[in-house]
């Protein structure tokens, strides 16, 4: 052989091996996705958990308050099944917009429904609902952390995808950029 051709061959494999090590790279990225969205999923799954339990507490008790307790519940049923939609690809764009949305609406009325608690004294007042709440809260703050851990993983993958010479070997093996919540 001569030198043009080792030249070649060294070039080629020189390629060949910087494409396995983008193609594992970027999977180690989407894995970490994954990873971060199984945490927001635990916190997902316990706030829907406490709310039915609260909601469940509440709404016997307020009957003119239905319609909060209504939002809410169609809020948290939405929420499940676009955290189940995400739950098989959560570095898909279209799953990860509907729990965006379905997560904003879930927050609106939970917000709402501890409004209504905080102008009755009386229910408040009450340990378990109090506990209930108290719960909620927590899990809220936990639950809003877990989708800062997940954003930045979805960020540090985008970003990855974007950058040059990656972003053509993207393409090639099906990469997509992510959507945050």
């Amino acid at each position: 052989m001569t030198a043009w051709q080792w030249g070649g061959v060294a070039a080629a494999a020189l390629l060949f091996f910087w494409g396995i090590g983008a193609y594992n790279r970027l999977m180690s990225l989407r894995n970490a996705i994954g990873e971060a969205f199984v945490q927001l999923d635990t916190h997902l799954k316990a706030r829907n958990e406490v709310c039915g339990k609260l909601l469940a507490a509440v709404a016997p008790r307020l009957p003119s308050e239905q319609a909060t307790f209504d939002a809410l519940a169609s809020a948290q049923a939405e929420s499940q099944a676009a955290a189940q939609a995400s739950r098989a690809r959560p570095w898909a764009p279209d799953p990860a917009g509907t729990l965006a949305v379905a997560s904003a609406l879930h927050a609106a009325a939970l917000t709402r429904l501890l409004s209504l608690l905080d102008h009755q004294a009386e229910l408040r007042s009450e340990t378990e609902i109090d506990g209930l709440v108290t719960e909620l809260k927590l899990i809220e703050r936990q639950r809003a952390f877990a989708r800062q851990v997940f954003n930045q993983a979805v960020a540090q993958y985008n970003e990855a995808v974007q950058q040059f010479p990656t972003r053509v070997l993207a393409n090639l093996y099906g990469f997509n950029e992510a959507r945050s919540l």
